[in-house]
């Protein structure tokens, strides 16, 4: 039963590859409907967020670099940590209104509901991909270019199991509990700050720096700024974000696909 249950959660996009292709176009494209500006937010939300945030941080605060990062502007290293947070968070937040918005064609047709957490975790992720990448390609140019970063497909593929074993669980238990949507934002929120992004981890007092294993996010964040800023390879941080993104992944699969002849009834 176990294993059944996470073969088809594995194999849904493979499977159904028809109807998740179309439904991934829709959900990409539907983001800029009516919109002026249309695909130039991809460029300009993010762009306006890290100004902000590098105003407020290097030159309010001034939030002095660490050693191992001397030399590298602020603003780059914030980066670093901002991109791929702003895709985990995208996702996530989107996460508990998932089914709710397709609670018409859940409860009136018969389609395979388990390829909906996919597609809520690729559209932001391709969404805030495009801006990643082309950031990278700055640093390229910039002379950060090393072979060490043929790791960073793995990482991003890590990150994006992590998110969307997330996505399901919370996509499903919001079926059952509405208080999950408001939940979130609260835990993505303090999250977010508890995540060594906008300030260096020597900010942290080192009694507590330990605790920083138990944030997925953190290993993350510092396994990308590793490869791309310092041209050096963790395996701590991978032996932290590899047993926790798989374990993640299939747990919330195997939530999601254990209730999911639920869904119905409840919406």
């Amino acid at each position: 039963m176990l294993f059944s249950l996470l073969y088809a959660w594995v194999r849904a996009p493979f499977t159904h590859y028809r109807l998740f292709h179309n439904f991934v176009r829709q959900d990409f494209t539907g983001q800029f409907a009516g919109s002026l500006g249309g695909k130039l937010w991809l460029f300009v939300t993010p762009v306006v967020n890290i100004l902000i945030y590098s105003f407020v941080f290097s030159v309010v605060f001034r939030a002095p670099m660490p050693t191992e990062y001397e030399g590298t502007p602020f603003v780059v290293f914030m980066m670093m940590g901002y991109l791929p947070w702003f895709a985990f968070a995208d996702a996530v937040g989107r996460a508990s209104t998932l089914l709710l918005e397709r609670a018409p064609l859940i409860t009136k047709v018969m389609f395979p509901v388990q390829i909906i957490p996919a597609v809520g975790t690729l559209v932001p992720y391709m969404v805030h991909g495009i801006a990643l990448g082309l950031f990278l390609c700055y640093l390229a140019v910039q002379g950060y270019l090393s072979v060490l970063w043929l790791w960073l497909p793995v990482v991003f593929l890590l990150q994006f199991l992590f998110t969307m074993g997330l996505v399901a669980m919370l996509s499903a238990l919001c079926v059952f509990l509405r208080d999950v949507q408001q939940i979130v934002a609260l835990v993505l929120t303090t999250w977010f700050f508890l995540t060594p992004i906008v300030y260096p981890v020597s900010l942290i007092p080192e009694a507590w720096q330990p605790l920083l294993i138990l944030n997925p996010m953190h290993s993350f964040v510092q396994m990308y700024r590793e490869l791309i800023l310092l041209d050096s390879f963790s395996f701590s941080s991978l032996r932290v974000i590899v047993p926790v993104s798989l374990v993640t992944y299939l747990f919330g699969g195997w939530l999601f696909m254990r209730i999911r002849h639920a869904f119905g009834d409840v919406l």
